[in-house]
C-alpha cells in the first residue's frame, strides 16, 4: 500500500527507454480498450446505443495498440517488455474493470475524457524523449487522434445515440435509480424513522431513564435494519421486476431503516430526560419533512399530500408510544 501511495518501487518516468516507453503505450492502450469494452458491457443491457459508442472507440484503442506493435516489432523485434502504469512513477492510473462497470452514462463519458486527455499528455511527453524519426512521428499522430477522440465521441454519439434516444435512455437511467436505490431507501427511512417511534418513546416514557431508552434505540433501529435488509434482498431478485442488483437495494434499505431509527434514538445519549426528548421530537419532525420531501422529489407525490400522510402517521405512532409508555 505504501509503494503506490509514495512510489516506492517505481521507475520515474524519465529514466525510460525508447523501447520500454513504447511498451508502456501498447500495454495503456490495451488497458484502455479493455476498460471501453467493460463500459459497453455494463450498459449494454440498458443502453444498447451508448454501448456501441464504447465498443467503437475500443476498437479505435485496438488499431493505435497494433501500429505500436508493429512499429516496435521494426526496432526491437519481437519481445515487447512487460511495463504498465503501475509500473511508473507519476503515470495517471485508470480504475479496474470491475470498479468502473456499475456507472452511469455520463460518468462513463466524463471518465473517458479523462482517459484520453491523460492519454494525450502522455503521447505528448513521451514523444519528446524519442530520437527516432518514425516513432516521433507515431507518437505525435497518436497524440493528435487522442485529443481528436473528444470530436470522435460526438460523432459516434450521433451517429448511435441521436437527440430522442438519449432522453429515452437518460429517462431509463433516471428510472433505474429511482428502482435501485430511492425506494428502498425511502421504504428504508419511512419504516425506520416511523416504526421505531413507538418502542422509543414508551421506552423513554415508562422508566424516564435516558440509557435504557438509548439501548432501546439501538436494539429496535440495527434491528430493524438488518430485518429489512434481509428482507428486500430474498423478496425480489431484481430479474424480473427490473428493480437491479438486490444486493444495492438490500444495503441501501437496510442503512436507510437504522439511520430514520437512530436519528430519535441517539439525542437520548443526553442525560437530561426532558431535554432528550425535546431533541428526539426535533429529530423526528426534520425525519419526516426528509420522507415527505423525498417523495415529493422523486415519486411526484404532492408535498402537502405527502407531509399529511407523513405527519399523520408518525403521530399516531408517536401518540402509541407515549400511551403505551405511561400506562
Amino acid at each position: 500500500m505504501l509503494s503506490r501511495v509514495f512510489g516506492f518501487g517505481r521507475r520515474p518516468f524519465e529514466s525510460l527507454s525508447e523501447q520500454e516507453i513504447l511498451a508502456l503505450a501498447i500495454s495503456s492502450e490495451e488497458d484502455d480498450g479493455r476498460i471501453y469494452r467493460a463500459y459497453a458491457d455494463g450498459l449494454a443491457e440498458n443502453f444498447p446505443q451508448s454501448a456501441k459508442v464504447f465498443e467503437e472507440m475500443a476498437e479505435e484503442e485496438d488499431g493505435h495498440r497494433d501500429a505500436l506493435i508493429e512499429l516496435f516489432r521494426k526496432r526491437f523485434g519481437e519481445r515487447i517488455p512487460l511495463i504498465r502504469r503501475e509500473h511508473v512513477k507519476g503515470y495517471f492510473e485508470r480504475k479496474p474493470d470491475w470498479l468502473v462497470r456499475p456507472l452511469g452514462i455520463e460518468h462513463a463519458r466524463n471518465q473517458a475524457e479523462a482517459m484520453e486527455r491523460r492519454a494525450y499528455l502522455f503521447y505528448v511527453e513521451a514523444a519528446k524523449r524519442t530520437t527516432d524519426a518514425s516513432t516521433r512521428k507515431l507518437l505525435d499522430d497518436l497524440a493528435v487522434a487522442e485529443q481528436g477522440h473528444e470530436t470522435l465521441a460526438q460523432r459516434l454519439e450521433q451517429k448511435h445515440v441521436p437527440g430522442e434516444v438519449k432522453d429515452e435512455e437518460a429517462v431509463a437511467e433516471q428510472r433505474q435509480f429511482i428502482l435501485t436505490y430511492v425506494q428502498p431507501g425511502l421504504a428504508g427511512l419511512m419504516d425506520g424513522s416511523v416504526s421505531t417511534l413507538a418502542p422509543i418513546f414508551a421506552a423513554a416514557f415508562a422508566t424516564h431513564d435516558t440509557w435504557q431508552t438509548l439501548l432501546v434505540g439501538l436494539a429496535a433501529s440495527i434491528g430493524a435494519g438488518i430485518s429489512m435488509g434481509f428482507t428486500e434482498v430474498a423478496s425480489d431478485d431484481g430479474k424480473l421486476s427490473g428493480r437491479g442488483s438486490p444486493i444495492k437495494r438490500g444495503l441501501t434499505v437496510g442503512i436507510m431503516t437504522t439511520l430514520g431509527g437512530l436519528g430519535h434514538a441517539l439525542p437520548y445519549l443526553i442525560p437530561q430526560f426532558w431535554t432528550a426528548t425535546a431533541v428526539a421530537a426535533v429529530v423526528v419532525f426534520f425525519e419526516l419533512w426528509a420522507i415527505a420531501f423525498v417523495q415529493n422529489r422523486y415519486m411526484q407525490t404532492p408535498f402537502l399530500r405527502a407531509a399529511f400522510q407523513v405527519v399523520l402517521g408518525g403521530a399516531l405512532v408517536f401518540a402509541a408510544g407515549v400511551l403505551i409508555g405511561n400506562a
